[in-house]
């Protein structure tokens, strides 16, 4: 599985803590259908469920249709860390994907990129494609430090051996992340051009209340290569209509 930049899209879909098993197993089966029924599309999905459905889920959509991603993972390949998850579990599972450095859990759980960065070289020795999220807050980028926010967290989150293949950013403005909030498509252009500048060819995700009335604008922009989306994501036809905006 390579993450290449390419003309297909890649929408991402974040459920975070939301889900038990009979609901995720229905609206896995749901979105599959629904994928099927339109026999072409022009865009790649990765479902990124709470690691206790990934095991069950992964067996519900085919490889073909969906792929699928853990929310965060351990650094460390195994050892004694109650609670946690290491990238070579989320493989084991069927996981081609993790998410790390979400804004959440960078505030939440004080991530800082350094632990984002160690993360990442763990997903990249298990075989998985890393999503590495940066974004600025609304008094970081009120005081016009957005670009110098971001441009830090990307040399300090992307290890040395990141590529193309193994490797996706995600820029999420804190500020619109489950606020309702959206970055203007200028906000959007520029900041993806400035990320453009510092990461080559990795793709670009942007993330950030995506919902389906402004999926397309937003998946039109240059250097948009997919959307990394929240809570529209739990909603089948909403997903849909962001994922078909591609």
């Amino acid at each position: 599985m390579s993450a290449t930049k390419s003309a297909q899209k890649l929408i991402v879909g974040n459920w975070k803590m939301n889900g038990l098993l009979a609901d995720g197993e229905a609206r896995t089966e749901e979105l599959v259908e629904a994928i099927k029924a339109r026999k072409s599309f022009l865009f790649d999905m990765v479902l990124c469920p709470p690691a206790t459905l990934i095991g069950v889920l992964t067996s519900l959509g085919g490889s073909s249709l969906v792929k699928w991603g853990g929310q965060d993972c351990h650094a460390k390949e195994s050892g004694a860390f109650t609670g946690d998850i290491s990238a070579a579990m989320l493989q084991d599972l069927g996981c081609t994907y993790v998410i790390l450095g979400h804004s959440e859990r960078r505030q939440n759980h004080k991530e800082s990129s350094a632990t984002v960065q160690e993360k990442a070289k763990a997903a990249h020795a298990a075989g998985l494609i890393a999503i590495i999220c940066v974004g600025e807050t609304d008094a970081e980028r009120t005081a016009g430090k957005a670009n110098d926010i971001v441009s830090e967290q990307l040399a300090a989150s992307i290890p040395a051996g990141a590529t193309a293949a193994n490797t996706v950013v995600a820029y999420e403005p804190v500020w619109a992340i489950g606020t309702g909030k959206t970055a203007s498509a200028d906000d959007i252009l520029n900041m993806h051009q400035h990320i453009r500048g510092k990461v080559g060819d990795l793709a670009i995700l942007y993330g950030g209340s995506v919902k389906g009335s402004n999926a397309a604008e937003i998946l039109k922009t240059p250097n948009v290569d997919g959307v990394l989306v929240g809570g529209a994501s739990l909603k089948v036809e909403e997903f849909l209509t962001i994922a078909t905006a591609a």
